[in-house]
């Protein structure tokens, strides 16, 4: 199964970012649509914009990491560890 660049391996590192955003948007759509706590503008609407935020982050954050993933695995480099010396490598 293949969504654009990203293969079943690489959808399967992303889970690790998707479950959460996921839960985010289920607590978005759960707190607009139930309204658990009231209604009030001012902290119903900081509430919402931190949720907000946080579901805009997270998803370019997964965008960004599949493709790194992605692109990581079509190079097939070896990956190194930022800041390792050359002469430190065995």
């Amino acid at each position: 199964m293949e969504i654009g660049p990203l293969d079943h391996e690489t959808l399967l590192d992303l889970t690790v970012n998707i479950i959460p955003l996921g839960i985010l948007v289920f607590f978005f759509v759960a707190f607009i649509v139930a309204s658990p706590f009231g209604w009030n503008t001012v902290a119903s609407g900081l509430q919402l914009a931190i949720v907000g935020t946080m579901i805009v982050l997270l998803t370019v954050l997964t965008y960004y990491s599949g493709r790194a993933i992605a692109n990581a695995e079509r190079d097939g480099e070896p990956e190194e560890p930022p800041g390792v010396l050359p002469e430190t490598r065995e």
